[in-house]
């Protein structure tokens, strides 16, 4: 298996490395207490540019469950690369630490962190992707449905950063994927473009449409806000446009899916009903919760 640089982006990964990011998080969350030293001596700086509750708490416990220290920066100075180059940001951070974890506006930031330093960069979230999450996603995927590569899964909503790693994801072990979207709300074009031609080399299956109606016969339906963080649209037009794209009772039964995933935070009646989040198919505290497995596999690949 070739080695693990940074995770930027899940484009870069083939499916033998996520097949064992995915096992390995697997065995973590299984036995914690035989990785409790793993990272032990190791400093993680987690640089965040947006609000976060499940990322930022998910890594800061995961990393100390492995024995490893996070230092945790906010942007109330200023925008990063404002007070001094992203690239000397980073090559400082790589004096001291042994990784950084960032949550960033731009994908760019985190490229130039990684070029500009000599430590391992994961991408906690970016305009572009959210690969640690994807991860998250398809290891509660593999826990209920097994073999990950088997998997049906159907994404409705607002193409966005999410959206993208779980194409790409599901690319790369070669499963099959549906995306959703309202006219004028689908996901970014080159991305589709990675996706088939990795597709074309892995059997995975991605298919595009604004029509329900190619739900029919998913494992899991997977909603997300229907506004991203720092949108001003008004609510009255994103409540036009994306109504009839709700998850609710009615639509789970008429497309035969198994079950409901949502990255959080969900708006209650607006993307998916109260019915549906809390109910029996709901994998959302599930997929929470491993978010902080999945970070320590990726962690333990990077800094062991």
């Amino acid at each position: 298996m070739k080695p693990l640089n940074h995770l930027l982006t899940l484009k870069d990964l083939d499916k033998e490395q996520i097949l064992h990011l995915l096992d390995q998080a697997a065995k973590i969350k299984a036995a914690p207490q035989d990785y409790a030293n793993a990272l032990r001596g190791k400093s993680v700086v987690m640089l965040f540019e947006k609000p976060s509750l499940r990322t930022r708490v998910s890594f800061d416990i995961g990393l100390n469950k492995m024995g490893g220290h996070a230092v945790y920066l906010d942007q109330q100075n200023g925008e990063l690369g404002a007070r001094e180059t992203v690239k000397d940001f980073g090559a400082n951070i790589s004096c001291w630490a042994d990784g950084i974890v960032a949550r960033v506006f731009k994908q760019s930031t985190l490229e130039q962190l990684a070029t500009g330093g000599s430590i391992p960069v994961i991408n906690a979230l970016s305009d572009l992707y959210h690969p640690c999450q994807a991860l998250a996603d398809f290891l509660a995927l593999q826990e209920k449905l097994g073999d990950p590569s088997k998997v049906k899964l159907a994404y409705v909503g607002d193409g966005n950063n999410v959206t993208h790693s779980l194409m790409l994801l599901a690319a790369q072990i070669g499963a099959e994927m549906v995306v959703v979207c309202p006219p004028g709300y689908s996901v970014d074009g080159q991305v589709v473009v990675d996706c088939q031609a990795i597709n074309a080399r892995t059997g995975g299956k991605l298919t595009i449409s604004s029509e329900l109606s190619a739900l029919n016969g998913v494992d899991a339906i997977y909603a997300d806000t229907w506004v991203s963080m720092g949108d001003s649209t008004p609510l009255d037009q994103i409540k036009a446009v994306f109504s009839s794209y709700q998850i609710n009772a009615e639509l789970m039964a008429s497309t035969g899916a198994k079950f409901f995933m949502h990255c959080q935070p969900a708006h209650r009646e607006y993307e998916v009903t109260s019915e549906v989040l809390d109910g029996e198919q709901s994998l959302i505290l599930p997929q929470a919760e491993n978010r902080m497995w999945a970070q320590n596999s990726v962690m333990l690949e990077l800094l062991k």
